[in-house]
């Protein structure tokens, strides 16, 4: 059985990648952290090797905070946060469920908050 490969961009379109969802959009959430907070998207979370830049890698912009650990990238065009490699899990990255191609975030399910704020990691 072939797995569908969903199609996702920043705003402008120059940032256009591909995602493997196996399981497609499970663990929907949101965080609270100062970084997430401000940005205000819905994540899920695919395999580092699960994504696949297909256009304007050169726009990508990285943006790393407090630990450096987290690597929140955005359309250096237009802002859009994309994804972003996650610091509870370095294995995985947390993408921007907004730039899925079909998808609209307000017509989501039940989305979990996270508790960023006091990120276990700092415990």
């Amino acid at each position: 059985m072939e797995e569908k490969i969903h199609k996702a961009s920043c705003h402008c379109g120059a940032v256009q990648y591909e995602l493997s969802l196996p399981n497609g959009l499970d663990e929907l959430r949101r965080c609270n952290c100062s970084m997430c907070r401000r940005r205000g998207a819905i994540v899920s979370s695919v395999t580092l090797d699960g994504i696949k830049i297909v256009k304007g890698e050169s726009f990508l912009s990285l943006y790393q905070f407090n630990t450096m650990t987290a690597k929140h990238y955005f359309c250096s065009k237009c802002g859009i946060y994309t994804h972003h490699q996650r610091r509870s899990n370095p294995d995985q990255y947390g993408f921007n469920v907004a730039c899925l191609e079909g998808v609209d975030p307000f017509e989501l399910g039940e989305v979990l908050m996270l508790d960023g704020v006091n990120h276990p990691a700092d415990q």
